[in-house]
C-alpha cells in the first residue's frame, strides 16, 4: 500500500505544473497561486478535521512487536515542528522554485529540482535512518537516470547561474523538510500533520503578501477552477497521500518512487497541452517505472517470506529499522513538490 500512496502523490503533484499553466493563462500570478493553494488547502483540511474528529487520532499499534527507538517528542515540540515544516521549509521551497522558474526553463529547473532523492538517500544512510541495499541502489539509479531521459529528451535548455542555485536550494529545502517530516510523521494523523503544514505555509506567505502590499484577485471563474484543483488534487490529497506513504515506506522509498512525478507532468503535457513524447522522453518513463516494478517486487517478496498469514499492515514494520520491506517526502515531503 505504501508505493501505491506515493504513486498517488506524485501523480497529484505532477498535474500541478498543468493546473498551473491553465491557471497562468487564466490571469493568476506566481505569488497568488502559491497563496491561495495554500489557504484553500488549510481551509479544507480544518473542514475535514471538524467533520471527521476521528481522523484527529494517530494511528495506535503501528510497530507491534517492534521497540520504538526514535527519541521522544513532547506535544508542542511536534506541533511546533508540524507548523514549521510548512511555515519555513515548503513555503521556503515553493517559494524558491517558482523564483527559480522565472530564470530559467522548466525543464532543467526539475532534472536540478529532482536531485533530491539521491540527497535523500544518502541523508538518510548518513543519518542512519535506512541502509542502502543492492536492489535499492539499482532502483535509485534507475529513476535517477529514467528522470534525467524525460526531462532531457525535450531538447536544449538555457542555463542561468542564479537559477540553477536557486533550483539546488529548493532541492536541499525538500530533502530537510522530508527528513524532518519522517521525524513526526509517525506521531500525527496524516490530516492532522497536512492540515498544520499548510497553514504554517499559508501564514508565511500571507505575511510576506502584507509585506508587499497585497494579492491580486482580479481574475475570473476559470482562475478560480484551476486554484482549486491545485488545492484539491495536487495539495491535499497529494500531501495526504504522500504522508500516508512515507509513513508505511521510509524517505528513500518514498523519494525514489517521487520521481515518477516528471513522468505524469510530461504525459499530461502531451495529452492537455499538445506537447509531444519524445522516444528518449518514453524510454525514460519505462526507467522510472522499472525502479518501481523493482521496489514493489522486494515488498511483495519480503511480505510472503516473513508473514505470509498476517495482514499487510500489520507485517510491515516501519523502514526506520528494516529498509524495503517496510514500511520517507513530499513531505513529504512533501512531502510534497512545489
Amino acid at each position: 500500500m505504501g508505493p501505491a500512496l506515493c504513486l498517488l502523490s506524485a501523480a497529484g503533484f505532477g498535474a500541478m505544473a498543468i493546473f498551473g499553466k491553465l491557471a497562468y493563462d487564466a490571469g493568476v500570478s506566481p505569488s497568488t497561486l502559491l497563496l491561495v493553494r495554500f489557504t484553500l488547502a488549510a481551509a479544507l483540511l480544518g473542514t475535514v478535521l471538524l467533520l471527521r474528529p476521528g481522523l484527529r487520532r494517530a494511528e495506535s499499534g503501528q510497530h507491534r512487536g517492534e521497540a520504538d527507538s526514535r527519541p521522544a517528542m513532547t506535544r508542542r515540540r511536534v506541533l511546533a515542528t508540524a507548523i514549521g515544516l510548512g511555515a519555513i521549509g515548503y513555503a521556503t521551497q515553493a517559494s524558491l522554485f517558482f523564483t527559480a522558474l522565472e530564470l530559467m526553463d522548466a525543464s532543467l529547473l526539475a532534472l536540478i529540482l529532482y536531485t533530491y532523492p539521491v540527497l535523500v538517500t544518502v541523508a538518510a544512510v548518513l543519518l542512519g535512518r535506512d541502509r542502502l541495499t543492492p536492489r535499492r541502489g539499482a532502483a535509485l539509479v534507475a529513476a535517477s537516470g529514467g528522470t534525467l531521459l524525460v526531462l532531457l529528451g525535450a531538447g536544449g535548455v538555457s542555463f542561468h547561474p542564479l537559477g540553477a542555485l536557486l533550483a539546488f536550494a529548493s532541492a536541499i529545502t525538500y530533502t530537510l523538510y522530508i527528513l524532518v517530516a519522517d521525524t513526526v510523521v509517525h506521531r500525527l494523523a496524516p490530516v492532522v500533520l497536512s492540515a498544520l503544514v499548510m497553514t504554517g505555509a499559508a501564514g508565511t506567505l500571507g505575511a510576506r503578501a502584507l509585506l508587499t502590499g497585497g494579492v491580486d484577485l482580479d481574475f475570473g471563474a476559470s482562475g478560480w477552477f484551476w486554484l482549486a484543483c491545485i488545492a484539491v488534487v495536487s495539495t491535499v490529497v497529494a500531501m495526504l497521500a504522500f504522508f500516508a506513504g512515507l509513513k508505511r515506506t521510509g524517505p528513500s522509498t518514498a523519494a525514489i518512487l517521487s520521481t515518477f512525478e516528471p513522468v505524469v507532468t510530461a504525459a499530461l503535457a502531451a495529452l492537455v497541452l499538445g506537447e509531444t513524447l519524445t522516444p528518449v522522453q518514453l524510454a525514460g518513463g519505462a526507467l522510472v517505472l522499472s525502479s518501481v516494478a523493482v521496489l514493489q517486487l522486494r515488498r511483495t517478496r519480503s511480505r510472503t517470506a516473513a508473514q505470509p498469514l498476517e495482514a499487510p499492515d500489520r507485517a510491515h514494520p516501519k523502514s526506520r529499522q528494516v529498509p524495503e520491506p517496510v514500511g520517507g517526502g513530499r513531505a513529504e515531503p512533501t512531502a510534497v513538490a512545489p
